[in-house]
Order: structure tokens, then C-alpha cells, then sequence
């Protein structure tokens, strides 16, 4: 969840569309003015002595072996990049006028690419294919699960962070991208035209035997509630026996959207609490309550974060649903992002956030009430053992429209 505010840094699946899904929860804040920026103590204006005594040097005296003139904007960004790393917090973070509109871009729900679903290699560190979303330009181009990027445009983009790899891949739809990749042992080579691409974010269907609904979502941008009310009407959830909402490997996304979807089950009340050095703020449902009162269980496992924690422990500690699957990612922190002057953005952690009951999920994250490990021996394609488990306990809850 992001908690990005209605709205982290750490992108966990890269959409070349390119899709950043980052364990966030948070929301966007202009930046400081300069009436309102808070005065500099004696000691801090001492402390900005050095760092403009460095600026100078460099500015005035630095020789480039190779004979080039530093560059500014490139020194602003290296000094903003090092203040947010000195903070130590991996959810914090500077994007560069490149980067930020990405980030932008990914909550919109579409984006301009190619339309691969890309994860970082924890072995060797470099950006591969996660999997090829259907029906886009990747997959019309032959790109395959495992392609690991080599280069881009003739760039080599071995040591690429997502966010980079996302800014060189990404562009007007109508032009094409010349990507390097590694299959196995071979290099192959491929030029694909950029598309306007859809980012698919609810799968539902009702099973008609049971007479339960199923919706699982994959992020929490600005179209999820709508999307979900939309899924609920087509599968006329007021006759459904109970539904299952999935948010199994769901990284998070928009506060205000995670507030949109536990509201639409909870008629009011408080849906978490934001605690901060300025002290604690109760966000209540917000009274969009669609009257739904049929059992619920939510599906969750160790890639749901920020967002779906705060959805799946607001439903827990109000007794809404019954919380299935395996604990949770464990992000209980909340960042802002902050756009900058020069295009960029910064996301920087503001806050905690807490359950309604007050529990800190960091590091813990949410308990399952009913612990349903998925084998990794059964691929979930063949049977999914959590949704199972789901179905099985809403069936033998006592029948909503028995006569």
C-alpha cells in the first residue's frame, strides 16, 4: 500500500507497458514555496557551509580527465539521490524527471509500452520477464517469461534499476524500441512498436454451482473501485451465498483507493489509523457502503502488501471477512510523494500506519485467520489450493437465501 497517501519506492513487478507496483500506500502534496519552507536554524546554516564549500570546488575546480564540464542538473540530482539514501529507509526515495512520471502514469490504470510484466533477478540482480501480458506488443514480438534485458536502444541496461529500465523502454505510442535479451544461452534481438496499453486489474467471475463470487485485484489504483463495482453488478452480487476477494500478490497502490474498497463493505466506522510525529488521525470509511452484507473472505499471501494489508486488517479487526491464505508482506509504513521543480518527485515515509484495533503489521504483517499454504509443487493454474479453501468455508456457512 503505498500507503501513498490516498496514495514505496520498491518496485516489486515492472510493467514495460512499464507497470511500477511498489509496496506503497501514500499521496501526491505540491511542494514547499518559499514562504512556507520552516527557517534554518544558526547550526543548520553552518552545516549547508560545507556542502556549498563542496559545490564550489566542484563547480570551479574539478578537472574531467576526459576534458568534459560537469554538469549541473547532474550534480543536483547525485546531491538529492544521496540525502534520501542517507535516510535509510528503502520506501524513501528520489525519482528524476524521467522516473516520476512513471510513477504518475502507473496509478492512471494504462500506460505506454510494451506490455511485458517485468521482476528483478535476486541472483544476479539484472531485469527479467515476469510474464507477457496477452494481446500486446510483447507478446506480438515473441518476448517469453525468463528474457532477461541485456540492452535497450543500445544501451546496456545489465545494471538498470527498474525505474530506469522503465524510462528507456517506455515512450510515445507509435514509436518502436529496440530491446537486447538473453533466452538461456542465446542473445536475441527485437524491435517492438510502443502501444497504449490497458493495465488489467480485476479478474471476476461467479461460480454457478455455488453461487459464489470471486474478484481478484491486482492494485490499488484510481479505477479499482469502480472496476470492482462494475465486476460486483455483472456477477449481480445480490445473490451471491458470499464472495472471495483475492488480493493475493497485490503490492499495494493509492490510500485513498484502499479506503474506496473497504468502504464498500464496511458501512462507517474507522478503517485505520495514521500515526505520525504530529500525532495520530483515524480515516473512517467514507461512506460509499454498497449494503453488501454476504459472508466475505479475503485472500491474501506473503506478496500482499501496504495497501492490501491495510484492506485485509481493516476487514479483520472490524469482523467483516474472514482473512484466508498465508501472513502478509508486513508494510506498515505510509509515504507522500512530493513533485519537485525540476520534474522529478520525491517519496519520502511520513507516517505509520495502524489497524483499527491498532496493530503495527511491519515486518509482521497481517495473520491469516485460516493459514492455507499453496503448494509450490501445484502450480496454482492446476489447483489452487487458498481459493479452495476459500469456497470450501464459505460453503459450509449457513445458507444466505435458504426459504
Amino acid at each position: 500500500m503505498y500507503p501513498i497517501r490516498s496514495n514505496s519506492l520498491r518496485p516489486a513487478l515492472l510493467l514495460l507497458a512499464v507497470l511500477l507496483l511498489g509496496y506503497t500506500l501514500g499521496s501526491a502534496h505540491t511542494t514547499l514555496d518559499a514562504q512556507t519552507r520552516p527557517p534554518l536554524s544558526a547550526d543548520e546554516q553552518r552545516m549547508f557551509d560545507s556542502f556549498w564549500q563542496v559545490w564550489e570546488h566542484i563547480r570551479v575546480d574539478f578537472a574531467d580527465p576526459k576534458g568534459n564540464a560537469p554538469e549541473i542538473a547532474v550534480l543536483i540530482d547525485g546531491a538529492i539521490r544521496g540525502m534520501t539514501d542517507a535516510l535509510g529507509d528503502e520506501h524513501s526515495g528520489y525519482l528524476d524527471a524521467q522516473q516520476y512520471p512513471l510513477m504518475q502514469e502507473d496509478h492512471a490504470g494504462a500506460v505506454n509500452g510494451i506490455g511485458a510484466v517485468v521482476e528483478r533477478d535476486d541472483t544476479s540482480g539484472q531485469q527479467r520477464i515476469a510474464w507477457v501480458l496477452p494481446g500486446t506488443p510483447a507478446e506480438t514480438a515473441g518476448l517469453a517469461a525468463g528474457d532477461v534485458f541485456l540492452q535497450v536502444d543500445g544501451v546496456d541496461v545489465r545494471e538498470a534499476s527498474q525505474l530506469e529500465l522503465a524510462a528507456m523502454v517506455r515512450g510515445p505510442v507509435g514509436t518502436d524500441v529496440e530491446l537486447q535479451m538473453r533466452r538461456g544461452e542465446d542473445t536475441l534481438g527485437f524491435t517492438i512498436t510502443r502501444a497504449r496499453i490497458d493495465i488489467p486489474n480485476v479478474e471476476s467471475r461467479r461460480f454457478q454451482e455455488t453461487g459464489i463470487g470471486y474478484i481478484q485485484l491486482q492494485h490499488f489504483n484510481g479505477n479499482a473501485r469502480q472496476q470492482m463495482e462494475e465486476a460486483l453488478d455483472a456477477m449481480d452480487a445480490g445473490s451471491l451465498e458470499g464472495l472471495v476477494l483475492d488480493l493475493r500478490n497485490n503490492p499495494g497502490g493509492l490510500l485513498d483507493s484502499a479506503i474506496a474498497i473497504a468502504s464498500a463493505f464496511i458501512e462507517d466506522g474507522p478503517l485505520l489509523i495514521e500515526a505520525s510525529g504530529k500525532g495520530q488521525e483515524v480515516h473512517d470509511a467514507d461512506g460509499s457502503f454498497l449494503g453488501l452484507t454476504l459472508p466475505l473472505v479475503v485472500l491474501v499471501n506473503e506478496q500482499s502488501a501496504s495497501a492490501s494489508e491495510l484492506v485485509a486488517g481493516a476487514l479483520q479487526d472490524r469482523g467483516r471477512a474472514i482473512i484466508i491464505g498465508e501472513p502478509t508482506f508486513g508494510k506498515g509504513t505510509m509515504q507522500n510523494l512530493f513533485p519537485l521543480d525540476n520534474g522529478g518527485g520525491l517519496q519520502l515515509t511520513i507516517a505509520r500506519w495502524l489497524t483499527p484495533e491498532g496493530h503495527w503489521i511491519h515486518g509482521s504483517g497481517i495473520m491469516p485467520d485460516i493459514h492455507v499454504v499453496q503448494s509450490i509443487q501445484t502450480p496454482v493454474r492446476e489447483h489452487d489450493q487458498q481459493l479452495q479453501a476459500a469456497i470450501d468455508h464459505l460453503q459450509a456457512l449457513p445458507a444466505l437465501h435458504a426459504a
